[in-house]
Formats: C-alpha cells, structure tokens, sequence
C-alpha cells in the first residue's frame, strides 16, 4: 500500500497517522466505489482508528497494488449519523 505524497501532507495537516490509516483500510467498510475513475478504480472506506476516531480513506485498486488518494475525518455537516450516508446538497 503506496501513501502519495498528497495524501501524505493532507493526513499530517489533519492529524491521522499511518497506523490510523492502516487499521481503516485493514478493518474498515467499503462505502463507496467508485469504478469509473482514472486512472484506477477507487473506493472510500469508512473506518475507526486505535483511539476510536472516525476516518474516511480513499484509495485506489491498481491490481497488483494499492494507493492512497486521501484520509480525513468526516464531518457531520456533509454525512448522516452513520458516517456511510452523505447528507443532500
């Protein structure tokens, strides 16, 4: 699993930590997919950090390999209670 220098900047601005990131993608739940992106397939996946903190991490499915486009934690603002639903625009 690639971390992009991106996502690498975002997580530490946001205070999520590789470890966090791993145990989202490692336990967490497939919310989203999104097949038609390019240059990959991706997904977002919920998921709960050590300390319980609720993550969001986007990523792509490259095959034989995975990257990570992003992570943050999601706002009540944009999601429903269950953080798997995003509130109507």
């Amino acid at each position: 699993m690639l971390i992009t220098q991106h996502a690498a900047e975002r997580c530490r601005q946001r205070g999520i930590l590789s470890v966090d990131i791993e145990a989202v993608v490692m336990n967490g739940e497939i919310i989203e997919e999104y097949p038609d992106d390019f240059p990959f397939p991706s997904c977002l996946i919920l998921g709960f950090t050590h300390e319980n903190k609720t993550v969001h991490v986007c990523m792509s499915d490259e095959g034989s390999g995975s990257r990570i486009i992003t992570a943050y934690c999601p706002s009540p603002d944009k999601w429903q209670p269950d953080m798997k639903t995003r509130k109507e625009a």
